[in-house]
């Protein structure tokens, strides 16, 4: 089977079921640099598109997969910066539907919705799911720490343009952080934005990973449960994914980053290097493992270890 440097998985997602990651992005090349992002610190602020991993190569390692397993849930552009600055993401998304009846997802931080090529590939998925996080221009810098060229309202406009002409499903997520965007008045100020792109759905989330800044906090899980009632509908709160995770496959996964846990305390780098899978999946299992109580982190020299008690 051809070296998959650029498609994962399938991992379980709270949302999609079982998903087949294409990661069409360098670690970490983004538009933003946000401070509550679980892959660290943005080494490549860029608003500038580009070829940035062979298109090609991409669409092979997607054919040997699905030739190879089960059909995943989706396909999903995502990975470890912001999938449509690669210049042939589009692309890839029609290689897609010659290959496979399975939908496509792309999720997006929405930074570069003011392109209409943009628009117009992004437009191709069967599921959208944009990023807005705050209301207005400040919070943006503080928050997302968008490259120079990303203006919020620009992009505000942009989703709404993107809406007008989409004929798939879009859900917006909007990440909220505790004692910063995640209080009622602050939310009360997203509304108006939300009314205007017209999302199908509304999803509310929060940092519960190990974020780029140690001063980033979650919402408690009843806060957020208290500001999804703000929306009209209410805002789903993105729960805990349970389904797919329980099956062999991902068990399996678990097991090995466990045992490798138990010999000895490791960052995340170091299972991504020790049991060679990418990072995106190594993240999810980490996740799983630690809400459930089976290991536990910590910071350390400027790093986060991760630990499991001997068996």
């Amino acid at each position: 089977m051809t070296s998959r440097r650029h498609v994962f998985g399938p991992v379980p997602s709270r949302r999609l079921g079982r998903s087949l990651g294409v990661d069409l992005i360098p670690y970490k090349t983004c538009s933003f640099d946000c401070t509550y992002c679980q892959l660290g610190r943005t080494t490549n602020l860029t608003a500038t598109r580009g070829e940035f991993v062979p298109t090609g190569q991409v669409i092979r390692e997607l054919e040997e997969t699905l030739k190879q397993s089960a059909p995943p849930d989706y396909i999903t552009l995502s990975g470890s910066g912001e999938p449509t600055l690669h210049s042939g993401f589009g692309a890839v998304v029609d290689a897609v539907r010659k290959i496979t009846d399975t939908p496509v997802a792309i999720l997006t931080n929405s930074s570069l919705m003011t392109d209409p090529e943009v628009r117009r590939d992004c437009a191709k998925a069967d599921l959208v799911v944009p990023s807005l996080d705050v209301a207005d221009r400040e919070m943006f810098a503080c928050v997302n720490r968008p490259h120079g060229d990303v203006d919020f309202d620009e992009m505000v406009e942009g989703l709404v343009e993107f809406r007008a002409m989409f004929k798939g499903r879009m859900w917006l997520e909007i990440l909220l952080l505790y004692g910063i965007t995640g209080i009622p008045p602050y939310v009360r100020r997203i509304l108006p934005l939300v009314e205007r792109i017209r999302p199908d759905r509304v999803q509310i989330n929060t940092a519960v990973r190990p974020p780029a800044e140690s001063t980033v906090r979650p919402v408690p899980s009843e806060d957020l449960r208290e500001l999804a009632a703000l929306f009209t509908p209410p805002a789903e709160v993105i729960a805990h994914f349970r389904g797919a995770e329980e099956e062999h496959e991902f068990a399996a996964h678990r097991e090995d980053i466990l045992a490798m846990l138990r010999r000895r305390p490791c960052t995340l780098d170091d299972v991504v290097s020790g049991l060679g899978i990418h990072r995106n999946e190594a993240i999810k299992y980490l996740d799983e493992l630690q809400r459930d109580g089976r290991i536990r982190s910590e910071p350390r020299g400027g790093a986060v270890y991760y630990a499991a008690p001997a068996a």
